[in-house]
């Protein structure tokens, strides 16, 4: 999994409350038996005009010539509430997204982006709204700096301290999926079974 230590990057504004898995990739667009492709579509009910074509709306945020190539979301709160499909995360990271910030997110979304190498960031919403007020000014120039292993997001000058939970920091930072993460344990698991081998001989 790719390692994410600092990204500075385009943030597009997405400013809405409770944007769902189903918006984030319809299930109508979950037809393939892999993860490729999936980036096509990603907010396809909100990127094209209409079911069955691939003709852009203009005014959705990523598709504004101003956002092309943005690596971040700002976003509302509880994003990527719904159901738990993985390939929401999928889409998002095969497009680009490499960070989504917002006031909160769906549990299981969350531990998807973990494991996916996509960084679910949370700040409050008056922050994240200051940010996107200053990214609208000069969306190519005023680039966010997130700073992972300093936990700190850099705006306009400012500073933003922002929480991570210890393993989803390591996994992301070292770039451990689930399993990876385990075997950095690979020491303390072999010494468990010795010493069990040794109590419990006839177990072996």
């Amino acid at each position: 999994m790719e390692k994410f230590e600092q990204l500075h990057g385009v943030a597009a504004p997405l400013l809405r409350a409770n944007v769902d898995t189903d918006a984030i990739i319809p299930s109508r667009e979950m037809k393939r038996v892999s993860k490729q492709g999936l980036g096509e579509g990603l907010f396809a009910g909100w990127r094209y005009i209409g079911e069955g074509t691939r003709e852009e709306a203009p005014a959705f945020v990523l598709n504004r010539p101003e956002y092309r190539g943005a690596s971040i979301i700002l976003s509302g709160p509880n994003f990527g509430c719904g159901s738990s499909r993985e390939h929401a995360v999928w889409a998002l990271r095969e497009f680009g997204i490499r960070a989504i910030i917002a006031p909160g997110f769906g549990a299981i979304f969350a531990n998807n982006c973990v494991r996916n190498g996509l960084l679910p960031l949370v700040l409050d919403a008056s922050q994240i709204e200051t940010i996107a007020r200053w990214v609208e000014q000069n969306p190519a120039v005023n680039r966010v700096l997130i700073d992972l292993p300093a936990q700190r997001v850099t705006a306009d000058g400012q500073h933003y301290a922002f929480d991570i939970e210890a393993g989803a920091r390591q996994m992301l930072v070292e770039g451990l999926d689930a399993i990876a993460l385990t075997q950095t344990r690979q020491p303390v698991i072999e010494a468990f079974h010795e010493a069990r081998r040794r109590q419990r001989p006839w177990l072996y």
